[in-house]
């Protein structure tokens, strides 16, 4: 998942993962049913409890009455061990973009293009070159168009736990982002809302 641009959480068992999904602001959650310390059914339960973040069930147990009782729990998907893995992140995409209440692959800010399934980006027709992290943090405030974004939301989903904060880090990305999507145009479409955070629309 972190080779195809994903920041990633892991967990070694069911009481560390429910901890981890219940302090942060996942995007989404690929959840095993056989854990250790708490089954993935009791994980699934309790985290419904109080969290909508999309979950994908990723196991081994191929049994009907486990899909039923796992979509019955709430998750929102249920993909069975052995997998390809272009289809586990398929379906990761497609739960993430049903989140952000959106059923297209591709999303369309006046003349700027995302394409979410290639992971490619394009304005005016003309394709732009993104490293990984870069293109994280456009999707994410794509998937967030014309909402103001704050900085701390910004470094939960685009830097894992692990990363060494620094107070500049993201300041300095949106500059890597502000010179390939809106330096050759007169239409500027990332903004900075001070004390805030920033937005991606096409608005001053």
């Amino acid at each position: 998942m972190q080779e195809a641009g994903y920041v990633v959480d892991a967990a070694s068992d069911g009481e560390q993962g429910l901890a981890l999904a219940e302090s942060h602001a996942y995007d989404a959650v690929v959840l095993d049913l056989m854990l250790p310390r708490m089954d993935g059914f009791t994980v699934l339960s309790r985290l419904r409890q109080h969290s909508s973040t999309p979950v994908l069930i990723l196991t081994s147990r191929d049994a009907i009455s486990d899909r039923v009782q796992g979509l019955d729990l709430g998750a929102d998907d249920y993909l069975v061990k052995p997998f390809d893995f272009a289809e586990l992140l398929a379906r990761v995409r497609a739960i993430v973009r049903r989140k952000y209440g959106s059923s297209d692959s591709v999303i369309r800010i006046a003349d700027l293009e995302i394409d979410m399934a290639a992971r490619s980006v394009r304005r005016a027709g003309v394709p732009i070159v993104l490293s990984a992290r870069e293109y994280s943090l456009l999707e994410y405030l794509a998937a967030r168009r014309g909402q103001v974004v704050a900085r701390s939301e910004i470094w939960d989903h685009v830097y894992d736990f692990a990363s060494e904060a620094s107070s500049n880090v993201i300041d300095v990305y949106i500059g890597y982002l502000r010179r390939k999507i809106d330096q050759e145009h007169e239409r500027k479409l990332i903004h900075t809302r001070r004390g805030l955070g920033y937005v991606l629309g096409d608005g001053g």
